[in-house]
């Protein structure tokens, strides 16, 4: 795998002419050096159909006079670079209009992307239609007549389709059209049966080639739709709607696949299909550390102008990033993750339940705030679905509306009587009824408190702040102490809920004072927590909610393998080289700024003299930094593996380097 991609999109419209006109070998070339890229994604086909070397299966671009496609492979190849081959699967404006009944249709007949044709925009194929054999073709054509180092397959996934190829497969196997369910099932099935197809044609000719099919996410919980590529590319631009949380959730869960993948990000102001925008320098100095940290090699999105030159304040740009990875990948290669925390995805587990058991309407928070909260208070962990090995970690955090059907409680229960521990949240340890816990908790289950909001009044110092009743926005449940259990904090009901004949002040009621049932207990299993406290946090990022939690991973966790004197919106990560016998800390911080709709960075603030203490299974003969070289003084304590250090100076990103006995 390589670890510094570019993706060099290139969707141009027929109504260009001249296209690659000024394209030059030495050029790209030397674009390619300076950016210090290692791999770049080149076109066959793009969104508005049109293929970029002269093609049976496919039309070349009417612009276009010879063989760019087969003019940037040899060029690249020429200076040791590789070359992925694109092809847009899901788009192809030009087939779009002669075929317009190959277009996925959505319950009212319109199409995806944009709904009609007197709309600017593009148009979704089905592939449960005849457009997959046309694609297929096209990919065969590229793989039989190229050297391609891969193949990457954009806009594809499973789709909710009613175009009346798919409302006749149903109804042929007895189906209704109207089962929503139904619908759902067969849309996997189709692009499971496209993948398939996809691997078949490409590995026959050249077996083990790398495919990659683009979805824009990876479904936590979906494995057979992860392991339908031979990689993966996480595409999570920050400033193109994703935001600096989403790469890191997604690459905590993917890392545990044992898949190598790409963190893609691009040097755009916002996202993808931007002419002349350009973020700072820092800005994917930041993003690229945060690929390393996590396990990921690294892809930046670019877009090739029409007359096919190089963008030289692009490749500027990428290659202040790229040299900085260039010098850290000894560090970054063959490693895997080390955690003693792992969040069962929520995702995960709605993708898992038995049918009465999923939703439609998902909460899409409850993922995000926890990574939010365990990043910030610098837990090292996992993001996990229900086929993970529990066991390997010591505690088991179940965020907000984990409800628990008989097989995946008794993996839970397993857990816990093998000495781990389970933090839960809102709904999470109910049984498939909803009605009662599945887990032995220390608490009873009474049912939804109709006082929303409500007060929490912890019996312990929550942090920085001093001891109130703290304002609950999310539903909370109202529980009763059972045999086990041990009160943490107490529930307050408000006087009333607003209303139009009851209200009062600006928001809501205040606490009526009056103890409501226990809000938080702690029992032999774990610690009960009775609000939806991770999708709080990511809604509106309260401080008492954070310290609820960290409070009770201090407990479940006393003395936890990282602790250290980083702030809040720093980063700590830990990886091992099995090969090497070291373990690699990452170490980052940065504090993006909301500017308008997007998240920037610009600034690189250093941080002096940060303490950390790593506990780890084996004895620690040398520390230093990477890939500076400079030794680290250490302390070391034999009794519990503990390791202390002090890091002089952090700018944006800083590897330790743990060499072991």
């Amino acid at each position: 795998m390589r670890l510094r991609q570019v993706h060099l999109d290139f969707h141009t419209s027929e109504a260009i002419a001249d296209i690659g006109r000024d394209f030059s070998k030495s050029q790209f070339q030397a674009m390619l050096r300076e950016g210090h890229v290692d791999s770049i994604t080149v076109f066959s086909k793009c969104h508005h159909g049109w293929a970029y070397h002269p093609s049976k299966a496919n039309e070349m671009h009417p612009g276009l006079s010879f063989d760019l496609l087969g003019e940037m492979i040899e060029a690249a190849h020429a200076i040791g670079v590789k070359t992925p081959v694109y092809l847009s699967a899901g788009l192809d404006e030009k087939l779009a209009r002669r075929h317009p009944d190959w277009l996925i249709r959505d319950i009212q007949d319109q199409t995806r992307w944009v709904k009609g044709f007197m709309e600017a925009g593009y148009h979704e194929f089905c592939f449960n239609t005849p457009y997959l054999d046309i694609l297929l073709a096209q990919i065969e054509e590229v793989v039989q007549n190229y050297d391609a180092d891969g193949i990457f397959l954009d806009i594809v996934g499973s789709r909710r389709c009613y175009c009346q190829y798919c409302v006749a497969e149903l109804r042929r196997s007895g189906q209704d059209p109207r089962d929503l369910n139904a619908v759902i099932a067969l849309g996997r099935r189709t692009y499971l049966r496209y993948t398939d197809r996809v691997r078949e044609v490409v590995h026959s000719i050249k077996p083990g080639l790398p495919i990659f099919h683009n979805s824009g996410h990876q479904t936590r919980g979906r494995r057979e739709l992860a392991h339908a590529n031979t990689h993966l590319e996480l595409e999570s631009l920050p400033t193109g709607g994703w935001g600096y949380d989403h790469f890191p959730l997604s690459a905590r869960y993917a890392q545990t696949l044992g898949m190598d993948f790409l963190g893609m990000t691009g040097k755009f102001h916002q996202a993808w299909g931007e002419f002349g925008g350009y973020k700072h320098p820092n800005a994917l100095r930041f993003e690229t550390a945060l690929s390393l940290a996590h396990g990921a090699g690294c892809s930046i999105g670019d877009q090739l102008h029409p007359k096919g030159l190089m963008d030289p304040a692009t490749y500027s740009l990428i290659g202040e990033a790229y040299a900085e990875v260039e010098a850290k990948e000894p560090w970054c290669t063959g490693v895997s993750s080390v955690a003693e925390v792992a969040v069962l995805s929520l995702e995960a587990v709605q993708e898992a339940a038995p049918p009465a058991l999923k939703k439609q309407e998902r909460n899409k928070l409850a993922d995000p705030g926890v990574v939010r909260i365990l990043t910030e208070c610098h837990y090292l962990f996992d993001v996990v679905d229900t086929q993970a090995d529990f066991g390997a970690y010591k505690v088991l955090v179940l965020p907000d509306e984990a409800v628990l059907w008989p097989e995946l409680a008794d993996r839970v229960r397993s857990f816990i009587a093998g000495g781990g521990k389970v933090l839960a949240t809102g709904q999470s340890g109910l049984d498939e009824t909803e009605s009662a816990f599945a887990l032995d908790l220390g608490v009873r289950h009474v049912g939804a408190n109709p006082y929303c909001p409500d007060y929490f009044r912890p019996d312990f110092v929550p942090g920085p702040l001093k001891p109130a009743a703290f304002v609950m926005y999310a539903e909370g449940q109202q529980v009763e102490l059972a045999p086990g259990g041990q009160q943490l904090g107490r529930r307050e009901n408000p006087y009333f809920n607003r209303d139009v004949f009851s209200f009062c002040s600006h928001q809501h009621t205040p606490t009526s004072g009056e103890d409501g049932g226990p809000g938080m207990v702690e029992s032999e299993a774990g610690i009960y927590i009775a609000w939806k406290l991770f999708s709080d946090y990511a809604d509106n990022g309260h401080l008492i909610l954070k310290e609820m939690a960290h409070y009770a991973l201090q407990r479940l966790l006393p003395r936890p393998m990282v602790e250290t004197s980083l702030p809040a919106r720093g980063i700590i990560t830990l990886q091992r080289q099995d090969k090497e016998r070291r373990y690699v800390q990452h170490l980052l911080y940065n504090t993006p700024v909301k500017k308008g709709r997007v998240e920037v960075i610009e600034d690189i603030i250093p941080l002096h003299n940060t303490a950390v203490t790593l506990r780890l299974p084996e004895p620690v003969k040398r520390v230093y930094l990477a890939p500076q070289g400079t030794e680290l003084p250490f302390t070391a304590d034999s009794s519990d593996g503990a390791v202390s250090f002090m890091l002089p100076l952090l700018e944006n990103h800083q590897m330790v380097v743990l060499d072991v006995v």
